[in-house]
């Protein structure tokens, strides 16, 4: 459905009556709304959230970060074919070709109303010469990123030495790991999978991803041993603020890192295989200490064709898990493409705070200009919230305007507007523009809370389904008259009946 049209008033006016509004009047209107709940039926999540909901502006509040497993093996076990089995839907990529590239890595997921993230190391082919090693550098770089390992091994091909040597590496790292034993298809291939006892990794679980076999008592067993919390992407709490660069391969990550840092450091080469590493650094850049994280991702090169999208990828969720906001740099010289738009993607996903660094701008003459604010334009629309610095990293120009940016998006991603407030914003919002009738019905907005800032998240208990494109407009209007700039806004609904009268 298309987004709605803007209402014939000017939009100070809305922001001008919720800035005089009075806020005793609207928490009393707030919490009537709220008493009138009483008539529809809630459940106990619902009861939970509306307890924990606070109007103090500077408490904190995360939304608890999924819990994470990640899937390894080597190629041809059938890793993506069971995450597809797992997500009920054909997402990850399955072709026998090498190097095939990504669009996604992590994938959300659910088991018997359980969510969790599933991290797929499915995408990375190895050349056949390195493969002990890159088979084993994945899996590290995946199981640093996940609270429990599901280790996939063809049961028909038998434990091979690159099983072992991950294995060797599972053991080192503690986290409870699950061996599937894939291709079972039926009961004659059961005792291939009993013969990977030999590995040393307990009861071998036998799976048919294909057929689905086995898949549901598969994770009936992960999920008993899953956290409910992640312990791995758990937020950080003080210090300097924390922030990723990210962007695709040569846009400049450690030329604005070394310039940020005031010195040239060494970029070192490794070879894929190398232990993964991962080092943080505090900058100070016009007089304020950040965080950048996980910067081994920078400075390392990877000198491996097949994975190396993949590994970036993998990098990009590993430091987005560390951050409060993301530097995605892209390089106005070239066309913005579909990698820089995955990136930015992944940012959204994670929750995290944005902020656009369009580099080399001193390369830019008039007619590249053109084209680039038409691409803008056309591939960043979804994210014209955030805020723009156009700058140069080799030269350092406008480095410094790295700092408000990053300021101004972690102010809005740590906003929270007082329920009174937002319940106020909906009525006149919901007045000038109700939603529209739907099957003989018309969606009502009953009650609106803000339940976690970093990101803004909204729930709104409605009395039908709201379009998306109705949402989208609720969104927008927040933007307006709260700005939020660089920052994702969650809107959620919960859909609730008005309970039967016995």
């Amino acid at each position: 459905m298309a987004d709605f049209e803007e209402p014939l008033e000017s939009d100070d006016s809305l922001a001008e009556r919720l800035g005089t509004l009075d806020d005793d009047l609207a928490t009393q209107r707030a919490n009537a709304l709220r008493s009138g709940l009483s008539d529809y039926d809630l459940d106990d999540e619902d009861f939970d959230l509306l307890e924990a909901v606070t109007d103090d502006p500077d408490a904190i509040t995360y939304l608890p970060a999924l819990p994470v497993v990640a899937i390894v093996g080597r190629p041809n076990v059938g890793k993506s074919a069971l995450v597809n089995r797992i997500l009920g839907r054909r997402e990850a990529v399955v072709e026998d070709t090498p190097g095939v590239t990504r669009d996604r890595v992590t994938y959300k997921a659910e088991w018997n109303g359980r969510p969790f993230s599933l991290v797929d190391t499915g995408g990375w082919e190895p050349d056949a010469k390195g493969i002990d090693a890159s088979v084993a550098m994945q899996a590290e770089v995946a199981i640093d990123l996940a609270d429990s390992v599901m280790f996939v091994v063809d049961a028909n091909v038998g434990a091979t030495s690159t099983d072992e040597q991950v294995v060797r590496m599972l053991r080192k790292a503690g986290k409870p790991v699950f061996l599937v034993a894939n291709k079972v298809d039926d009961v004659r291939q059961e005792p291939n999978a009993a013969a990977l006892w030999s590995l040393g990794l307990g009861e071998p679980l036998p799976v048919s991803a294909l057929h689905g076999r086995g898949v549901a008592d598969l994770l009936d067993t992960v999920l008993e041993k899953l956290p409910l919390i992640s312990a791995v992407a758990k937020q950080e709490v003080g210090g300097p603020r924390r922030v990723a660069i990210l962007g695709r391969p040569n846009v400049g990550k450690s030329s604005l890192l070394n310039r940020a840092a005031g010195e040239e450091r060494v970029v070192v080469n490794e070879l894929a295989g190398t232990t993964r590493d991962p080092v943080d650094e505090q900058v100070e850049i016009a007089g304020k200490v950040w965080r950048f994280v996980d910067t081994a991702g920078i400075r390392r090169r990877v000198h491996l064709q097949q994975g190396a999208d993949f590994y970036a990828s993998l990098r990009t969720s590993a430091a987005l898990e560390k951050a409060e906001v993301a530097v995605v740099m892209i390089d106005v010289s070239q066309a913005i493409s579909e990698q820089d738009v995955r990136i930015i993607d992944l940012v959204l996903e994670s929750g995290r705070a944005l902020v656009l660094a369009f580099n080399k701008w001193d390369l830019l003459d008039d007619e590249r200009r053109r084209y680039l604010e038409r691409e803008i334009e056309q591939d960043l629309a979804h994210v014209a919230w955030a805020p723009r610095v156009n700058m140069s990293a080799r030269t350092g120009r406008h480095l410094e305007k790295l700092v408000p940016a990053l300021e101004l998006a972690l102010e809005s991603w740590d906003t929270r507007i007082p329920t009174g407030k937002f319940n106020a914003f909906l009525a006149e919002l919901t007045a000038a523009h109700p939603h529209p009738v739907r099957g003989g019905k018309q969606p009502r907005v009953l009650f609106g809370t803000q339940v976690a800032s970093r990101p803004p998240t909204f729930v709104l208990f409605t009395t039908g389904f709201l379009d998306p494109g109705y949402r989208r407009y609720i969104q927008r209007r927040l933007r307006e008259i709260y700005g939020f700039e660089g920052t994702p806004i969650v809107v959620n609904m919960r859909v609730r009946e008005k309970r039967k009268r016995t």
